[in-house]
């Protein structure tokens, strides 16, 4: 019988996650990028590279830098990724740390 590898875990920073989700906008941000189609189905380009930061302002109705400071947060905390293409910088949430905060979460309270 063969032996099983341990399965990777992921460094999750739960303070990191906890201060960014702190913030009513930034848990807006996470809720809406889990449906893309559904909140900013009207960008221009494939949703498969993510959200332009610039629909993320239009849809929060907050200024570029207010957003820009919001999504740093997050990616800082490992909760989102961004992809840039040309002029355009796109973000994704980061389902795998995502789920591994939400595990740790469940596991210690």
């Amino acid at each position: 019988m063969k032996k099983s590898e341990p399965t990777p875990t992921l460094d999750v920073d739960v303070d990191a996650i906890y201060k960014a989700l702190a913030n009513p906008v930034r848990r807006e941000i996470l809720a809406c990028l889990r449906e893309p189609k559904v909140h900013f189905a009207d960008q221009e380009l494939p949703l498969e590279h993510g959200v332009c930061a610039g629909r993320i302002d239009a849809h929060c109705e907050l200024s570029q830098s207010t957003v820009s400071a919001h999504l740093a947060a997050l990616q800082k905390a490992g909760l989102v990724t961004s992809k840039r293409v040309g002029q355009w910088v796109f973000f994704k949430r980061n389902e795998p740390v995502i789920e591994a905060f939400l595990a740790l979460v469940s596991k210690q309270l």
